[in-house]
């Protein structure tokens, strides 16, 4: 059975959903502001927050560093400047892991680049993200994999075959992988979220977890992706969707974070197993709503039965009307008024019909 743990909780199939509140660069470079979002994300339920880290000067051309970034959600007048506002270093990281490691979420990050990925590894993090812009990355792919930690890649803007080879690039060094389908888009269309894809990817890869990496609008897609056998879940996070920044349009508030990760586990359990039974909680209204069969006017003892002698009615606590073709042609052994049940023992044959019922 294809299972991934990350810090102690183990995801299967079976499992409850993996809720991951990607936090980003929403907290806008402010510590103080990144604690209270684990603090509220974990009240929320979520099972880990997610950060992003970025070695930019590394990452970046000096064209792209010093591209001017100057517009309503710059943190800065270029790109690179941008970026380093809202980047943490070893400081804030030591004390956000610290403060997760508190309060009983797990904190994972996302890491662009290979001295993202060593400064994580050095931070001991206990579970790897990869973004969709590295699914093709396979050397960092490989680098990542070498740490021996679990890792969940999106696979936003590529193809089947680029898919496959971050599977084949990875799975041979580490077998601990999550692959979430993700659409690119910011926000993602609809009509491109394609969450069949799931069921594609769990058919393909039978010993990976497979989730969703959720960039549209609302909770609705999250909880059919779970249906579809998605069991880890990404979902943006923000308090408020008109601060600075691009990604806190399409991210949930807490309220809508609380209300995903309610859904979520229902579902878990309102899924079930398949097998069709009747509950006990159902007894008694269906006794109520259901139907029987009685006699339709007042019948002699010795009198046949025919059809028009039939009547069916609530409640349903007597014979079921899918037995009327045992009962017709029958004769009964005493006389019924109107509205009496008609039972197998009222009728000749009484005795076969109970040795049936046994049987």
């Amino acid at each position: 059975m294809r299972s991934l743990s990350i810090n102690g909780t183990t995801i299967h199939d079976n499992s409850p959903c993996y809720v991951i509140a990607e936090i980003g660069n929403n907290h806008q470079g402010k510590l103080e502001t990144a604690m209270e979002m684990f603090r509220v994300a974990k009240e929320c339920g979520a099972d880990a927050v997610k950060l992003q880290k970025r070695d930019n000067r590394n990452l970046l051309t000096r064209a792209g560093f010093d591209k001017p970034y100057d517009h309503e959600n710059s943190f800065g007048t270029t790109y690179g400047e941008h970026r380093e506002f809202l980047e943490f270093g070893w400081s804030e990281y030591r004390t956000l892991m610290e403060y997760a490691q508190e309060i009983g979420v797990t904190m994972v990050a996302t890491a662009f680049d290979m001295p993202s990925a060593d400064f994580l590894a050095k931070l001991d993090i206990p579970a790897f993200k990869l973004a969709s812009g590295d699914l093709k990355n396979i050397p960092l792919l490989k680098h990542i994999a070498e740490f021996g930690k679990p890792m969940v890649i999106s696979t936003g803007g590529g193809s089947m075959d680029d898919v496959n080879r971050a599977y084949d690039a990875i799975m041979p060094i580490n077998q601990q992988l999550g692959i979430l389908q993700c659409t690119a888009g910011y926000p993602a269309e609809f009509s491109e979220l394609n969450l069949r894809v799931i069921t594609t990817f769990r058919e393909r890869f039978p010993d990976v977890t497979v989730g969703l990496s959720s960039h549209d609008n609302g909770i609705a897609m999250a909880i059919a992706a779970y249906m579809l056998g998605a069991r880890i879940v990404e979902k943006h996070f923000t308090f408020n969707h008109t601060w600075k920044g691009t990604d806190h349009a399409f991210s949930l508030e807490p309220s809508g974070f609380r209300k995903l990760v309610r859904d979520l586990s229902r579902l878990n359990v309102a899924i079930g197993d398949g097998v069709k039974r009747t509950y006990p909680s159902e007894r008694a209204p269906i006794v109520k709503m259901g139907k029987k069969l009685v006699a339709a006017r007042d019948l002699p003892q010795g009198h046949t039965i025919r059809p028009e002698d039939i009547a069916i009615k609530s409640p349903g606590d007597g014979l079921a009307p899918y037995e009327i073709d045992k009962v017709v042609g029958r004769v009964t052994r005493q006389a019924l008024k109107a509205d009496d049940d008609i039972l197998f023992e009222v009728l000749n044959g009484a005795e076969y019909w109970q040795e049936l019922a046994v049987s």
